[in-house]
């Protein structure tokens, strides 16, 4: 059992909990995930670590109450315990000194972004980062991660913080006047999409984070099979980074829809409880 020792409330709909989960704290690497299930007939699901302690022997996640269990999962509180917690998994991110890197966070992608963020600010490079969000209620993180960058910016869809627009328009912005040897990305599938299409055009090199549909974590079940240069790949064992400028969004975009009928029932019966 792995206990819940904090949780905050960020948003409306996102939460931060941190769990004792020692073993996999000593483990685990930035762009890596867990997957968790709250009681023995709870779904699995996967979410990126937001940050960890070694001494301390923590792990903390992130994430948005979207579906049945991350709304079951908000439910909980500090001293509630998790039936299982099992990471670290998937391939650590590359970290090294690159030179400029430009780091993009999208949504509830933004916590996922923070580790990176610090990393690659400890190894040397220059990092510049953007984080956007539909309305500036839903930003997240801007302290932590601004703390670690050279350059900060912020994007609203509503202008309510920061530059009114996408992330990608402030990307191309720094493109213009500064070069850059690098960008990663993590969010929603379409704004990397539209983020990689933008560095492609300037042959930057891009990586960014998948997070479609995982089950079993190992490979075994084939649930996050990814396109990617036309081979097929699995998110949660080959990944989850990848060349963003060879990955197949429209079929990744078809197959993050594949459930949302069935997610949408599960919500409605939870919601009714």
């Amino acid at each position: 059992m792995y206990e819940i020792l904090e949780k905050k409330i960020l948003s409306d709909t996102v939460k931060l909990m941190k769990i004792k989960a020692p073993l996999v704290a000593k483990k685990a690497q930035p762009g890596q995930f867990i997957i968790l299930r709250i009681d023995e007939k709870g779904e699995r699901i996967p979410l990126t670590i937001a940050d960890f302690d070694r001494k301390v022997g923590t792990v903390t996640i992130i994430f948005l109450e979207v579906g049945k269990t991350t709304k079951q999962l908000g439910k909980l509180k500090a001293g509630d315990f998790l039936e299982n917690f099992v990471g670290p998994l998937g391939v650590p991110s590359d970290i090294r000194k690159y030179g400029t890197v430009v780091c993009i966070g999208g949504g509830v992608g933004i916590a996922c972004l923070y580790p990176l963020v610090k990393a690659l600010h400890e190894k040397g490079n220059q990092v510049i980062s953007i984080l956007g969000a539909k309305t500036e209620k839903l930003l997240i993180m801007e302290k932590e991660i601004s703390e670690y960058s050279d350059e900060f910016y912020i994007t609203t869809d509503d202008g309510s913080k920061g530059r009114k627009g996408f992330v990608s328009d402030a990307l191309k912005q720094i493109i213009e006047k500064k070069k850059v040897d690098m960008v990663m990305a993590i969010g929603p599938i379409i704004m990397m999409k539209v983020v990689s299409d933008l560095t492609k055009k300037y042959n930057i090199k891009t990586l960014v984070s998948l997070n479609p549909i995982m089950v079993d974590g190992t490979g075994m079940c084939g649930g996050c099979r990814v396109s990617v240069g036309g081979e097929t790949k699995f998110a949660c064992v080959d990944g989850p980074e990848f060349d963003g400028h060879k990955v197949d969004y429209e079929n990744l975009m078809l197959r993050n829809r594949r459930f949302v009928h069935e997610e949408d029932h599960a919500c409605k019966l939870e919601d009714a409880k």
